[in-house]
């Protein structure tokens, strides 16, 4: 087994936090993790992109191929299609439905959508609402971590406890409202984009 995965979106919208959550639960589970990360300008609102391979065996590289990725976890939606080279015919394209509007000439949301909806299997997650409803803005990344849920290697359970250890060292209200958002953003994947 083997999942390739391109964990991408812009500087302070917790890509890295992501990338933390599912490589330990793969840990959890005895498997083997790579990760590597890029972060642009490394600043709020500059491009951060994570490689993350997860397998049962040896990882040979840090780095997923071009056209190689299982799937993309985008917390915004410009960003999925940046990194859409990356996603290989079958995979799977899961991202943040809402735009991050960081540059001048950004593009009609309406069209990014149409392009997206090409895609063989996609989720367009409306994941600042679920967050909100979840009780917490910030929970945005937590609410990606459930709707790629269905597309990782990890068990749900194994995914939310992890949540639960991370953020309920810090407060365990926080680990609650946490939790509340990887499960909302789970259902929404169930409900959202095109079968697998």
């Amino acid at each position: 087994m083997k999942k390739d995965i391109i964990l991408a979106g812009v500087g302070g919208q917790g890509v890295l936090s992501i990338a933390a959550i599912i490589a330990r639960s793969a840990l959890a589970e005895g498997l083997t993790v790579r990760q590597s990360e890029v972060h642009g300008m490394a600043q709020r609102g500059g491009a951060v992109l994570a490689h993350l391979r997860i397998a049962d065996g040896i990882i040979p590289s840090d780095l997923v191929p071009q056209g190689g990725a299982d799937l993309i976890i985008s917390m915004e939606v410009l960003e999925s299609l940046r990194y859409a080279g990356w996603l290989s015919p079958q995979g799977a394209l899961v991202s943040s439905a809402e735009p991050f509007i960081n540059i001048p000439d950004y593009p009609e949301i309406a069209v990014i959508t149409r392009v997206i909806e090409r895609f063989p299997v996609y989720r367009l997650i409306e994941a600042v609402s679920l967050a909100r409803e979840a009780g917490h803005a910030r929970s945005v990344n937590m609410v990606m971590v459930g709707a790629g849920s269905p597309f990782l290697p990890v068990k749900p359970e194994t995914l939310e406890n992890t949540i639960g250890d991370i953020f309920g060292a810090r407060d365990p209200a926080l680990a609650e409202v946490n939790l509340h958002a990887f499960r909302l953003g789970r259902e929404a994947a169930a409900g959202k984009g095109n079968a697998e």
